[in-house]
């Protein structure tokens, strides 16, 4: 939930945040060094760079995502009085400069990250030597900024895990689905041939800068934790269960994507010409072995997940972030189709899961009551019957179009009408009824601040 500094957030105090919440950071820190570790292993006996060597690249001047970096030092740093937060990212900028210097002198693969990263480190070991409220504010914030670090590296060698997971790839049957939905892939991909190279850049830059949105958007959401108490719900939070739950489905539903299964990127195994030819199968969708080097990584859309969420999570945001946050989600949509690295049914179950997710993460104080477990068990069910119809009602789904694509795209709106029913629509609205809104007045209060 956005936190408000007019309304009186439940929970603890601002002295104490509360031990449950601090548990949070710490515990996931201990799954992620568990799972680092068992990453790396599987890794290196793979012959593969595994999230450790990468973590040791980034502080050896070789990093491997500089937006990575700085979102987690960016996030860091909001637990931190304002000197140290001045002092930390100036550092971290010169350092990032003299890195390059040295790559450059060097002949080295220029890049930035590592500045960062080695201040982050710093960071944590002063840190770790304050005491009081102040301290555990700071290292609350500085272990949300590292689990950032840590998902994205463990989300390299997972991409990896899906591609000798899944040699063969269930293409043919997303895209004859997709037939229902008019193949959205092949239309915005032409289009954005269309317009010319301008849309396509501003595209590409909103969809690889997705860490840094998120990172905006947790510091107007976090801006007064130095002050005040913690918000209870966070985009943090469902940013990193939806990236330990979605990405399950790259290996139960291997997809590479258009442009490549169908598209220049193929490597000679594509059976189309995408975005300019509507591929038309003479015989069922099936399986087909792919190379070994694309991710498997389209079913669900995580992209379209993690814009979502941030479009939810600036819904009671001022309205420069209110815009931003749905500028988002379009530019994402846009990206994901016109580049051919989904198709529209990824989409609309990246949609269905983010809402699902997050309907189990919101307003913890709440507990489990019935609106939330019809919720949550609502979202699951119309979940796995997407993926279901996909994999085993593809050709139905082509052969009678339009009630396919009214039955996917009535799902996602069903969801999407519970969800906004459950959580946004006023309290006493025809709306709210309708969706069976009834939290407690304690919770009304505490809801999407």
């Amino acid at each position: 939930m956005l936190v408000d500094p007019d309304v009186k957030v439940s929970g603890p105090s601002p002295s104490g945040g509360g031990l449950g919440f601090r548990f949070v950071p710490a515990a996931g820190l201990i799954v992620a060094m568990v799972l680092l570790i068992a990453a790396q292993v599987w890794a290196s006996t793979h012959e593969t760079m595994g999230p450790l060597r990468s973590l040791l690249a980034d502080y050896l001047a070789d990093p491997q995502s500089a937006s990575v970096s700085w979102a987690g030092l960016g996030l860091a740093c909001i637990g931190v009085p304002a000197r140290a937060r001045v002092v930390s990212l100036a550092a971290a900028a010169v350092l990032d400069l003299l890195v390059l210097g040295l790559q450059a002198a060097c002949g080295w693969h220029v890049s930035i990250g590592t500045g960062p990263t080695l201040v982050l480190t710093a960071l944590t070991i002063t840190v770790a030597r304050w005491d009081g409220q102040r301290r555990r504010t700071a290292l609350s914030a500085i272990a949300f900024g590292v689990l950032l670090i840590m998902a994205s590296k463990l989300a390299d060698t997972w991409l990896l895990v899906s591609i000798l997971a899944g040699p063969e790839v269930l293409d043919q049957y997303v895209q004859v689905a997709d037939r229902a939905l008019g193949e959205p892939a092949w239309l915005v991909g032409q289009l954005l041939e269309a317009l010319g190279p301008i849309p396509s850049h501003v595209l590409h830059v909103v969809y690889i800068q997705l860490p840094v949105a998120a990172m905006v958007v947790a510091v107007w959401q976090l801006r007064h934790v130095t002050t005040g108490p913690w918000p209870r719900h966070t985009l943090l939070r469902t940013f990193l269960v939806l990236g330990v739950i979605g990405p399950l489905g790259y290996v139960l539903f291997p997809v590479v994507g258009p442009v490549f299964a169908y598209g220049p990127l193929g490597h000679g195994l594509q059976i189309g010409s995408w975005p300019d030819v509507l591929p038309t199968l003479t015989h069922p969708p099936r399986p087909m072995l792919f190379d070994t080097v694309t991710a498997r990584n389209c079913m669900p859309s995580m992209h379209t997940a993690w814009a979502t969420a941030l479009f939810i999570h600036t819904r009671k945001a001022p309205r420069w972030l209110r815009w931003a946050g749905a500028f988002w989600l379009v530019c994402t949509l846009l990206a994901t189709l016109g580049f051919g690295y989904h198709y529209g049914c990824d989409l609309v179950a990246g949609a269905v899961l983010c809402m699902t997710v997050e309907s189990a993460l919101r307003d913890p104080d709440s507990g489990w009551n019935r609106y939330r477990v019809r919720l949550v068990a609502s979202g699951a069910a119309v979940f796995a019957g997407l993926l279901l119809s996909f994999r085993f009602l593809a050709t139905t789904m082509a052969t009678y179009p339009v009630p396919a694509g009214l039955a996917v795209l009535g799902s996602l709106a069903a969801v999407s009408l519970l969800f906004h029913a459950t959580w946004f629509a006023p309290p006493g609205s025809r709306l709210a009824i309708a969706g069976g809104r009834g939290m407690p007045a304690r919770t009304e209060a505490a809801i999407d601040q």
